[in-house]
């Protein structure tokens, strides 16, 4: 609906210079076209008048007005208004509503997608946990926020590459080595021969356990086996990294979330990545030696400082295989690249950049784009949980998965702004009540199918056809409120999309919910006038296609009953 109206005030614009009222040499500005915030002002306004009015050197209001005589005749519009210094809100007709509900009719799952990316590939990169125990909580959201990310910019005509990076290379792998090492030769934390670094949770005896069965154990399609050898660190590091990252796997499926790539730290080394970035910069003298350390002048791209990437030792800072991680990205074509961190990761974001434009390689300056989570704090009982006896210091996403379900803790962990702390209020989201947000929005779905099953326990019939004939009955306010609230589907999913923030979508649904439950509430829709219940039912029709859209992109099921 946006579209058209740009088009008509565009065809009024191209009139008025046409007749000389505006200069033909004039550039139109991107003038908005925006929803009104009260049916009062209308459907939509735009400040269209005003942005034209000085380089046209014109009053406001009186441009307005030209605008509006000039819109050519139209059946989307049934009255058009200025109102203050020169906004010029626009009143639908009710026909324009109605065509909207054919189009989700006509559309059914495909409606609210879009050609926006235009096949370009774009990667997602989240989750990217160190595969040294479960996944915590923080994980589950990052999840929740980049498989929703994925989800939306496929549905604006994205190619979406969905990447899972796995830090095992480092201390910290050692760390979870020597624990299992450990646990293998019968040390238990707090023991004298316990790790100083150790990782204390049940899951490293289970770990050790299996190493010493000689177990195998399939993570990314390799088959690693238990060497039973308590004195071979080596050994144990690889069926440690392999079993935590089976888990892993193990909870994202039960999370509905999954990967086209599986990256490994590690092979940034083995395959001589890290070395080949090293070289690059100094070739393109972004480089220098101090202190017998290598240094990247990454003041030149906007750090607060230069940084240091290869120490006085010979080793590396952790920065650079971020930078020759990202610079494999672009290699493999993605031509869009986003990346989800908790938000204690975004000291490194600004050097990793650098890093990226020393390279002078042609990466775009806003390359990559990063989307930052706040913590999660989950409460049971209005009292904050922290550990879980599995994991020891933290509470788990599959402990989370397992209290309130799948859909629920999708919702709950997606529902909020990705830099907004979140609480998770695990009695909330188990409650049947109109007050868990996800529930009250998966029984709009489940009460329209109701409906319909009722339908035919009365023995009455129902095409769409039908339906679609009979829409000039919907007219009270109820009604238009529910076919306002599923024409706005398309605009978020590219607000949503378009601003890397998926919450909008989880929160519309809410709108979209509540709509059809207070239309619901209070009108029949199972009544003996068969033209006034065909266009309820088609209506009813077009809520539930549009809620089972909504909710896939949220990677939510749709059930057809609660």
């Amino acid at each position: 609906m946006k579209e058209q109206l740009r088009e008509l005030l565009l065809q009024a614009i191209r009139t008025l210079q046409n007749d000389n009222t505006l200069p033909a040499e004039l550039e139109v500005p991107n003038f908005v076209i925006e929803r009104a915030r009260s049916r009062e002002h209308g459907d939509f306004a735009s400040n269209a008048a005003m942005l034209l009015a000085k380089p046209a050197r014109a009053k406001p209001r009186e441009l307005a007005e030209k605008l509006v005589a000039a819109i050519p005749a139209n059946t989307l519009v049934a009255k058009v208004e200025i109102a203050g210094p020169g906004f010029i809100n626009f009143f639908l007709a009710a026909g324009a509503y109605h065509a909207e509900l054919q189009r989700i009719i006509a559309e059914a799952d495909a409606y609210g997608r879009s050609r926006t990316g235009n096949g370009k590939t774009a990667g997602v990169e989240f989750v990217s946990a160190n595969p040294t125990g479960p996944l915590h909580v923080g994980h589950g959201r990052a999840a929740a926020i980049g498989d929703c990310l994925s989800r939306l910019l496929d549905a604006t005509g994205w190619n979406v590459k969905r990447e899972f990076y796995y830090n095992d290379a480092g201390v910290q792998i050692q760390n979870l080595a020597i624990s299992v090492q450990a646990r293998a030769k019968g040390h238990n934390p707090g023991d004298a021969g316990w790790p100083e670094d150790g990782y204390r949770g049940d899951y490293i005896a289970d770990v050790a356990k299996a190493y010493l069965a000689g177990e195998s154990v399939v993570a990314d399609g390799h088959t690693v086996t238990g060497a039973k050898d308590i004195d071979n660190l080596d050994a144990i590091r690889q069926f440690a990294v392999a079993s935590l990252r089976r888990e892993q796997d193990l909870d994202l499926q039960a999370f509905g979330v999954g990967f086209d790539t599986y990256f490994l730290e590690s092979s940034l080394y083995s395959d001589g990545k890290v070395e080949e970035t090293v070289r690059e910069l100094i070739a393109h003298g972004h480089t220098y030696e101090e202190g017998g350390a290598l240094w990247l002048r990454s003041t030149d791209f906007g750090d607060d400082k230069d940084r240091v990437m290869r120490k006085s030792d010979g080793t590396y800072t952790y920065f650079l295989p971020d930078v020759a991680y990202h610079l494999s990205k672009w290699q493999r074509g993605y031509e869009r690249a986003i990346t989800e961190l908790g938000s204690d990761h975004h000291g490194s974001l600004a050097r990793v950049k650098a890093g990226l434009q020393a390279l002078d390689c042609g990466i775009p300056k806003g390359w990559p784009e990063y989307v930052l989570h706040q913590m999660v704090t989950v409460l049971r009982g209005g009292e904050e949980v922290k550990i879980s006896k599995r994991a020891g210091s933290y509470l788990t996403l599959r402990d989370l998965i397992d209290e309130v379900g799948r859909d629920a803790t999708r919702y709950f962990l997606i529902a909020r702004k990705a830099d907004s702390q979140l609480v998770f209020d695990i009695d909330l989201a188990r409650s049947q009540s109109r007050d868990n947000p996800v529930y009250y929005v998966q029984y709009a779905h489940a009460r329209i199918c109701r409906v319909f099953r009722q339908l035919g326990e009365k023995g009455w019939s129902f095409r769409i056809e039908d339906g679609l004939r009979q829409l000039a009955l919907l007219g009270n306010e109820d009604e238009q409120a529910l076919l306002t609230e599923l024409s706005r589907y398309p605009e978020m999913v590219e607000i949503a999309a378009a601003s890397l923030e998926p919450h909008l979508i989880a929160n519309w649904l809410r709108e979209l919910a509540n709509a059809l439950h207070t239309f619901y509430d209070k009108h029949k829709v199972l009544i003996d006038e068969t033209e006034l219940r065909d266009a309820r039912l088609a209506l009813l029709t077009a809520t539930r296609q549009v809620l089972k859209n909504g909710l896939g992109l949220l990677g939510l099921d749709a059930p057809e009953s609660m």
